[in-house]
């Protein structure tokens, strides 16, 4: 598994420890009011020269709401996920009613039954999670593209580094849903590696799986006409890399202006404070030209608000607000990040470099919390969102279906729903998608929308 550092995204190569600020108060709230948004009509279409196919269905993130998708969990040797106990890195459980295929692990339920996980590279299994983003209205994900997966030096070994991406793309067409590619920079070694090595694997997905190209219905998701690839990873100083010494711009510029595998549009992941250039950003004003460059710009917020400190969610509208303001001044665009909450507590015992922390850290409180960051976003002005994450179980921060009954044990301890269905936070989702489009009214501060 992969962690986000600094950002609380699993990575096998690289972990480290993220300090939360939890300190315990009342939860601050905005004025919400209720807005349309407006609609882009247009459509882009293709050239002779480039690789991608014209007439998107999704010409726009305007008006979305879009989740990362890890699709990192595979099958032990043996067939068993997890046999025991030391094996766990997840602190949420997955409700598997509804997989086509599952298999064993070594933990049981407090009933004795044995607790069953699915794994990412089945097809049935992607088929099922595209399944619910339409059932429950969540408009598609960001595919995550590991550094390490992507330039691995093997033929074989770039193509099954694509398998989840291929089960996607089918699974896309059958539910209508949009997906893009995010290059995470995790992994990157300075010295021996650089961006320029991402061209190789980029013009990989685009010959050989076709990403903006596949399919009878062009189902890649543009923004200002053109595909969006997203790169994250930039600008955070716990990394081993130099965001000027990593050919960066060369491949932003690669993606924009090649006549052939170019023509789109960038989205960069960045520091929450990427906009002041302090505390978990680098104070390196070469972010700011990176960012002007750039299409679109996505702060990574995972760990740095949390519903136990007194006025969250007017600290929360102040940065995004801000961070509009700032966007609109340079001709940039601005997608603000939500998540539910996080706990890592199985991982942080476990893993070299972390510090251990306490199951839930982030409470989820029934939803409240998530659902007041949407409402929030959406009042300072924002016109799309990015979710963390759909499957992100490992740190606690998916939104897809998990149970409220995890298995038990003497050592691991597992995050709970707090009473709510599995399916509470996609429904959250998709009722963040109505209030984006203005097809909903919004809730009163510290109530949920019900069903």
């Amino acid at each position: 598994m992969m962690q986000r550092a600094n950002g609380m995204k699993t990575m096998k190569t690289a972990i480290v420890a993220v300090a939360l600020c939890v300190v315990c108060g009342a939860r601050g709230e905005v004025g919400f009011a209720a807005r349309s948004i407006p609609r882009q009509t247009g459509t882009a279409t293709s050239t002779e020269a480039t690789r991608h196919a014209g007439n998107p269905v999704y010409p726009t993130y305007d008006g979305r709401v879009m989740a990362g998708y890890q699709g990192w969990f595979h099958v032990r040797p043996g067939g068993v996920m997890y046999p025991d106990e030391e094996s766990v890195r997840i602190d949420m459980w997955p409700d598997v009613s509804e997989y086509e295929k599952t298999y064993p692990t070594g933990l049981k339920f407090a009933n004795g039954e044995t607790a069953r996980f699915f794994c990412s590279d089945d097809e049935s299994t992607v088929e099922t999670h595209f399944r619910w983003m339409e059932e429950y209205g969540l408009d598609g994900v960001f595919l995550q593209r590991f550094f390490v997966n992507a330039t691995r030096p093997t033929k074989e070994g770039r193509e099954e580094s694509a398998t989840v991406v291929r089960h996607a793309l089918k699974a896309a067409q059958r539910h209508s849903r949009a997906i893009a590619i995010m290059y995470d920079l995790s992994g990157l070694q300075p010295g021996r590696d650089d961006c320029m090595k991402l061209v190789v694997d980029w013009k990989f997905l685009l010959d050989r799986a076709r990403v903006t190209s596949y399919g009878a219905r062009n189902m890649y998701l543009h923004h200002r006409g053109k595909p969006l690839v997203a790169i994250w990873g930039v600008g955070f100083p716990d990394r081993p890399y130099s965001m000027r010494d990593i050919k960066l711009a060369e491949f932003m510029d690669f993606l924009k202006n090649d006549p052939v595998y170019g023509g789109c549009s960038v989205m960069l992941g960045v520091p929450t404070h990427w906009r002041a250039l302090d505390r978990d950003c680098v104070k390196d004003a070469y972010l700011h030209e990176l960012v002007r460059k750039a299409d679109l710009v996505m702060p990574w917020m995972v760990g740095r608000f949390t519903p136990l400190r007194g006025g969250e969610m007017n600290r929360y509208y102040d940065m995004v607000s801000g961070d509009l303001a700032w966007c609109k001044a340079a001709g940039v665009d601005y997608v603000p990040l939500v998540y539910p909450g996080f706990s890592w507590y199985n991982l942080s015992r476990r893993e070299k470099g972390l510090t251990p922390s306490p199951v839930e850290s982030i409470p989820r409180q029934g939803g409240t919390f998530y659902w007041g960051q949407i409402q929030t976003a959406v009042a300072a002005g924002a016109n799309r969102l990015y979710v963390a994450m759909f499957d992100e179980v490992n740190e606690g921060t998916a939104i897809f279906k998990v149970t409220d009954d995890p298995p038990v044990g003497k050592t691991v301890k597992f995050a709970r729903m707090d009473g709510r269905q599995s399916d509470h936070y996609l429904f959250l989702t998709g009722e963040g998608s109505k209030l984006l489009r203005g097809e909903r009214s919004p809730t009163k501060p510290g109530e949920l929308p019900t069903r």
